[in-house]
């Protein structure tokens, strides 16, 4: 599976928990850390631990390693390291205040909507 599938996957995952507002930034070129980053809340503190669960899972059902998982226990903005895949699952009262999308503005959106029916 390559980066693209990985990405995919944690997309279809979050869908499945019904994240809101997912948005995924093509980093490539742009960071370091990770080629794309997903960047999607949930609407409580359990709803957010759902939606990082499920990509977790997933993630390692399909023969990914997890790198590591920050904030789960808070439940206010858990970072989900996939490798070339990051993804930041917020509570959607802190997604504003932190705005990864206007600090990342000029990475470009990628549209993973129909990859994830």
């Amino acid at each position: 599976m390559n980066e693209r599938e990985l990405l995919v996957t944690a997309a279809k995952a979050a869908d499945d928990k019904r994240a809101e507002d997912m948005i995924v930034l093509n980093m490539k070129g742009i960071s370091l850390v990770a080629d794309y980053f997903l960047i999607c809340h949930g609407n409580s503190d359990k709803q957010v631990q759902a939606i990082a669960r499920e990509m977790k899972d997933k993630a390692e059902e399909n023969g990914y390693d997890v790198n590591r998982m920050e904030g789960f226990d808070e439940a206010k903005w858990v970072l989900v390291d996939m490798g070339d895949v990051v993804a930041h699952v917020f509570h959607r009262d802190e997604r504003g205040y932190y705005n990864l999308e206007r600090l990342w503005g000029d990475a470009p959106i990628e549209n993973v909507e129909s990859e994830i029916q």
